[in-house]
């Protein structure tokens, strides 16, 4: 359980940090990225596709962090707040001109071999939509 908390909290303060490379050290080659309201990608050439394109789209820090496991370490869980701006529209999504937002947020993640193999992120799209709509 400890080793999947430690392994959760690097895997978000890289997020944190900016450091895609980071991030990536934490995944399993095969990871299995399940996006809020998107398509899964596997990967971590996914993954980092996905990466760039949030960091031209988006500026986020993620604080209030919560994160548990289950026992055998094999499963974990992760509940933060999303502090961020809209920084380049994106596809489908309204105008970006430096709005910015505040979610709550979730991640699921499955642990294979001291690595995560499984990422599941949720927040309320309609509450983002709302505020960079305002």
């Amino acid at each position: 359980m400890d080793d999947a908390i430690a392994l959760v909290t690097r895997y978000y303060a890289a997020f944190n940090a900016g450091d895609i490379d980071g991030m990536i050290a934490c995944l399993s080659p095969d990871v299995a990225h399940h996006v809020n309201e998107g398509q899964v990608r596997r990967g971590t050439i996914a993954f980092r596709a996905f990466c760039d394109h949030m960091a031209r789209c988006y500026a986020e820090r993620l604080d209030d962090m919560v994160i548990m496991a289950t026992p055998d370490g094999t499963r974990a869980a992760a509940e933060f707040t999303v502090h961020g701006t809209y920084l380049a529209t994106d596809k489908g999504l309204p105008p970006a001109h430096g709005q910015t937002y505040t979610l709550p947020a979730g991640g699921f993640f499955t642990i294979r071999d001291g690595q995560i193999a499984r990422i599941v992120t949720y927040y309320n799209l309609a509450d983002w939509m709302a505020q960079v709509s305002a």
